[in-house]
């Protein structure tokens, strides 16, 4: 075994230009630029992924929460609505339908994929039913062709939470751009990053939509019209709030997209040296990697194991520590979270997403991640996992 070594969980991944961009955003301000939003930088990002990924028009905000939130108001969410959603996510999912005073359906999950599972939706389907927030799990696509039939034939919007899937594909489509509405993340622990950020995606040519979307992003005012010179003043018009992003923050993201299919490869090395190596220990059924459909095209954006027990995970967990090798588990269902019981729910309601939450642990992945590293965290894994061989 090799000398100990720290091996964090993530790692953000920084090209050569992130100051370079930044710095012109400064350098340029006593010619006009500004360092608030809408500005050259935010521009260049919007229209990066409206070639790229398709999406009718796209909008940076600040998180992926703010999109989420935006995609809320958009859609009309009012008090007595429900949204479908799965349990095993972020609270940013659910926190802006809580808002509107609308009502979380949680569904379970599939075990292979952790993604919605479509029989659960069909079942949970009501006159109140407004929408479905599909959740991307690991940059894995959920079944988007059968939500989006769902969703068309009981007149319902589909939300993607796409979060962890940007440059991830659901057969030609990319993720984001298959339903209404696409929210993105580019926080830290996301592929490509400027710190905190995201974007809104428009699938739909409804030029009201997206006047109405630029409006709430612009504290219900009509100012993004105002500086293309569409109006000669701008007025308070609507609800709204500030989820306009700083041009600064979209000048480090532009640096990031520029590397957006090196930053993937990078990732899925990283991905396909744990996926090989651990093969073995699946077939003497210690463990289940993860399962990728054969029509997705996913991003690397994590790698997890699913345990036969949440004593054998914890173990792991702690033994891979021990090494200095930061695996993590993830979400606590949102439906068992002190929320989640004051809507109703309890422990065995969903039982799928509560087997996966007690199983699963996440290995480090982060673009750039050395050779040796990568060796270190398989070498530790391996030394690990016999000691706590738990096969049921």
């Amino acid at each position: 075994m090799t000398d100990q070594m720290n091996i964090p969980f993530n790692r953000p991944y920084i090209s050569a230009k992130e100051l370079e961009y930044m710095r012109n955003v400064l350098d340029n301000v006593e010619d006009g630029a500004t360092i608030s939003g809408d500005g050259f930088y935010t521009n260049k990002v919007q229209n990066f992924f409206k070639k790229k990924f398709g999406p009718k028009k796209v909008l940076l905000t600040t998180s992926c929460t703010s999109a989420l939130e935006l995609a809320s108001h958009l859609i009309g969410l009012k008090p007595g609505d429900e949204i479908i959603v799965p349990s095993f996510t972020f609270p940013s999912t659910i926190n802006p339908v809580i808002l509107a005073g609308a009502k979380p359906i949680f569904v379970d999950i599939s075990v292979d994929t952790c993604n919605i599972d479509i029989e659960k939706i069909k079942k949970q389907i009501n006159p109140r039913t407004r929408a479905i927030y599909p959740v991307h799990y690991a940059g894995v696509a959920c079944q988007m062709d059968e939500i989006n039939e769902i969703a068309q034939e009981h007149d319902l919007n589909v939300v993607e939470d796409a979060a962890h899937g940007v440059n991830a594909k659901y057969k030609n489509q990319y993720l984001g751009a298959i339903g209404d509405f696409g929210c993105y993340s580019f926080h830290e622990s996301k592929n490509y990053t400027c710190g905190e950020g995201g974007a809104l995606l428009i699938n739909t040519d409804e030029n009201s939509l997206w006047e109405r979307a630029e409006i709430i992003r612009e504290k219900g005012t009509n100012r993004s019209k105002f500086f293309r010179g569409e109006i000669n003043k701008y007025f308070w018009v609507d609800i709204g709030s500030s989820y306009l992003p700083s041009d600064i923050l979209a000048a480090f993201l532009y640096a990031q997209l520029e590397k957006l299919d090196e930053i993937q490869k990078l990732r899925l090395e990283v991905w396909k040296a744990y996926n090989d190596e651990l093969e073995t220990f699946e077939d003497e059924g210690l463990l289940r990697r993860p399962i990728v459909p054969d029509h997705v095209s996913h991003n690397a954006h994590l790698f997890y194991i699913l345990f036969n027990s949440c004593l054998q995970r914890d173990q792991v967990m702690k033994g891979l520590g021990g090494k200095g090798v930061h695996a993590v588990s993830h979400y606590l269902p949102l439906h068992l979270s002190p929320m989640g019981m004051r809507l109703g729910y309890k422990k065995g309601d969903l039982p799928v997403t509560e087997y996966v939450s007690e199983r699963l642990l996440r290995l480090p992945v982060y673009a750039g991640m050395k050779e040796n590293e990568i060796k270190y965290v398989l070498e530790s894994f391996r030394d690990v996992i016999r000691k706590y061989k738990i096969s049921d």
